[in-house]
């Protein structure tokens, strides 16, 4: 057994994960390599949904019977891990939506709605950067088609970085949002938070932070980062489905209009106008996502248990020892720092002329769970020349024995294909 630096204790904690159990094509164990994608669910999560729903379900807020009563402490109580996990400086700065693609879609047409001094329109700019996730690029894109704001980004350095020589030309006095991601979930990039958020906040722009990568792995401070929103996906970090944040400062939500109208959301309600209720309700319209709401603050409290740093200590010492293993596999090209310094536990690379779905099938039937594709970030893919990649992500539970694993693999999708 490989013993590396930092490493936490897996056997341990992968007993908390049922499906790293399973086995797959007449017995093979099941290698997980896909955390960027989702992330696998521990008993302590899959347990407080069962209890939820067998002993607590309602809907919340209204009602005065007990359920009900049950039902809403959970979700609040939710809400209330999560400020604490993301460092809040108020609960209420805390909105539920149901991903991080709904998240950033709320702030975009916010500011598409908004009055003076945020109102995104024509003689405006948004800024966002090359190595976005396309739902960090395509709300943009419709909010400056439908605003006639002129929409601009930063490309990338050969080595997946961001570009930020033109900062002061990216960025200029016209430029109202700049949004961008914290940890790349193609390459891997940890961005240079610092820089960015201090040339946006010289010329008085709004900063969106995406924060889906980044969430599961590092401890996330939103007060450190100074932005002024923040997006993260729960299924990415041992929640379930159909939950995700967004955290924004409290003035800013007190004078921003809502995104989806309906009930909770509101005040009072006649037949000539509405008015609105104050955040986060007012951004969570109709029935929310409870039992998962519920099963996020389950995860923080999983993560919270373990540790953020040592969370991220692990992933740090697993990613370089991947990168090492990576780069002895011959023909094989990483797509994005090829160092385990300032990158995430996602790697993405080319084998050869061998195409990435290829590669991720013949390792499927070696019981390897990989991703193949664009990764929903196509203009990189477009910027180094690539079809597609093959990647490979990992998380608290992942071990120097599955990158041995997804190493042999690869020597076997090479003598595959001669």
């Amino acid at each position: 057994m490989i013993s590396l630096p930092g490493l936490l204790d897996t056997e341990a904690i992968r007993k908390d994960f049922p499906i790293l159990d399973r086995t797959v094509h007449d017995g093979k164990k099941i290698v997980y390599l896909d955390n960027a994608a989702t992330s696998q669910k521990p008993r302590q999560v899959l347990d407080v949904l069962n209890e939820y729903y067998e002993r607590h379900n309602s809907n919340v807020h209204r009602g005065v019977h007990v359920l009900a009563e049950e039902a809403t402490a959970g979700y609040e109580g939710a809400r209330d891990k999560v400020a604490a996990f993301i460092n809040a400086p108020s609960r209420d700065e805390v909105i539920f939506t149901k991903n991080a693609s709904e998240s950033l879609n709320l702030v975009a047409n916010m500011l598409g709605w908004a009055d003076e001094p945020y109102r995104v329109d024509r003689g405006t700019e948004i800024v966002i950067t090359e190595m976005e996730h396309h739902s960090n690029i395509v709300p943009w894109q419709l909010l400056s088609q439908r605003t006639g704001a002129k929409l601009k980004w930063f490309g990338l350095t050969d080595d997946g970085r961001l570009d930020l020589s033109n900062i002061d030309q990216v960025i200029t006095e016209k430029t109202k949002v700049v949004s961008f991601v914290l940890v790349s979930n193609i390459l891997g990039t940890i961005n240079p938070v610092e820089e960015i958020v201090r040339r946006a906040q010289e010329v008085g722009a709004l900063v969106v932070i995406d924060a889906s990568q980044a969430a599961p792995h590092m401890a996330l401070d939103v007060q450190a980062l100074q932005a002024d929103f923040v997006a993260f996906t729960g299924h990415k970090m041992c929640a379930p489905t159909g939950i995700g944040v967004l955290w924004g400062r409290q003035e800013l939500l007190e004078d921003l209009p809502p995104f989806l109208g309906g009930g909770e959301m509101i005040e009072t309600v006649s037949m000539h106008s509405s008015t609105y209720a104050p955040a986060p309700h007012k951004f969570e319209a109709g029935t929310p996502p409870i039992a998962q709401a519920i099963g996020l603050g389950a995860a923080v409290d999983y993560l919270t248990g373990i540790g953020m740093d040592n969370i991220q200590a692990h992933e740090h010492a697993i990613t370089e020892y991947a990168v090492r293993r990576l780069l002895e596999v011959p023909d094989l090209r990483i797509i994005g720092p090829t160092t385990a310094e300032d990158r995430g536990a996602a790697i993405s690379f080319t084998l050869g002329d061998i195409h990435p779905h290829d590669v991720g099938q013949v390792l499927d039937e070696q019981g390897i769970a990989v991703r193949v594709g664009h990764h929903c970030a196509r203009p990189v893919c477009l910027r180094y020349g690539i079809p597609a990649t093959t990647r490979a992500s990992f998380y608290l539970y992942s071990t120097p024995a599955e990158v041995d694993a997804l190493v042999d693999g690869l020597e076997h999708v090479r003598n595959f294909f001669g």
